[in-house]
């Protein structure tokens, strides 16, 4: 593994939230170039050193972000307000996707869950407070 590759996986085992390519390139700076960061973050995901998931943000728009699969798999709350990323935790959904998987027919293989809204400190800036998603189907239901 180059130099470049164990500087990114190192950056991604040690951090305790997912980070993008441009945080990546950012605490590497003077290491290696942002093009050489993307290559590193590609290969360590195709070899199942990192894996990734897309956010979209209304202040950054899409972005993708890395985590090491060095620790357990955990999911993760994203602010909309502060765009802090909160550790939700380990993964506590495998009976669920158990069910899914039996009243489909299908073997699941992976998953990411993320959520957003406003954490604690950015909803306490609020006077107002809007209710998580409806599940589908159920709008007009109340």
């Amino acid at each position: 593994m180059t130099k470049a590759r164990k500087g990114v996986k190192r950056l991604l085992d040690e951090a305790e939230k997912p980070l993008s390519a441009l945080d990546v390139g950012t605490l590497m700076e003077g290491v290696c170039d942002l093009a050489t960061v993307y290559r590193s973050l590609h290969y360590l995901e195709e070899n199942g050193f990192a894996e990734s998931f897309v956010l979209h943000c209304s202040a950054h728009g899409t972005e993708r972000y890395y985590v090491s699969r060095k620790a357990p798999h955990r999911h993760w709350f994203h602010c909309e307000r502060c765009h802090r990323f909160i550790d939700l935790g380990a993964c506590r959904i495998g009976a669920i996707l158990k069910s899914m998987e039996s009243e489909a027919g299908v073997l699941i293989r992976h998953h990411a869950l993320y959520t957003t809204g406003l954490c604690e400190g950015c909803r306490g800036e609020d006077s107002v407070s809007e209710p998580v998603e409806k599940e589908r189907g159920e709008e007009g239901r109340e």
